[in-house]
């Protein structure tokens, strides 16, 4: 059989390059489901900088030519479902064994602890870009495991048996909040 361009099936090759590509662009397509929906209101937070040099060459094309970070970030999102303050941190690692601690700050692990101790829901989403594989893994069991041992690497195995997976999908993308629901907010009257 040909199809258009007079290419025949066995030369139509399928590109699955740029699947999961950006967890961000994924979260934030999911966040902007649940808001538009009326499920919960969760944004990314922008990263606090100190601009030092703008090139206006007019006022629709200024450049910023420097700057830098005014005070270290927190984490990536926050907000609010089900009246319960939300809090987390998303990563992407192409390590095929496990989640390299040098991609997350220790200033970033004390805030999820503090969001924690003030009874926010405080957790990390972690991809895995080399298996396409997404993990929701609550703040308290990884920092939990960076307590009992001290390694540069969290393995893989971790995540596969003490986190949730979530599958991607139409809409929303990345359905975090069905997770969250089941461990964080079971037995809450208004779960949905």
């Amino acid at each position: 059989m040909n199809y258009p361009n007079n290419k025949k099936k066995e030369d139509l090759k399928i590109n699955y390059s740029n699947r999961g590509m950006n967890l961000e662009n994924d979260l934030n397509d999911t966040n902007n489901y649940y808001l538009q929906n009326h499920i919960a209101v969760i944004h990314k937070k922008p990263t606090p900088i100190t601009i030092v040099s703008v090139d206006y060459k007019s006022r629709k094309d200024a450049v910023i030519k420097e700057a830098y970070f005014k005070t270290p970030s927190t984490t990536d999102y926050n907000g609010i479902y089900k009246g319960k303050y939300i809090d987390f941190e998303a990563k992407e690692t192409k390590n095929k064994i496990g989640f390299p601690l040098i991609n997350i700050h220790k200033h970033q692990l004390e805030h999820l602890k503090s969001i924690i101790e003030a009874g926010g829901i405080a957790f990390l989403i972690i991809r895995f870009t080399t298996y396409n594989e997404t993990y929701l893994i609550e703040a308290s069991k990884f920092l939990d495991y960076l307590q009992k041992y001290n390694k540069k690497t969290i393995p893989l195995k971790f995540f596969q048996e003490y986190g949730h997976i979530l599958k991607e999908k139409y809409n929303p993308r990345l359905d975090y909040l069905t997770i969250i629901d089941k461990i964080f907010l079971k037995g809450n009257d208004n779960e949905k």
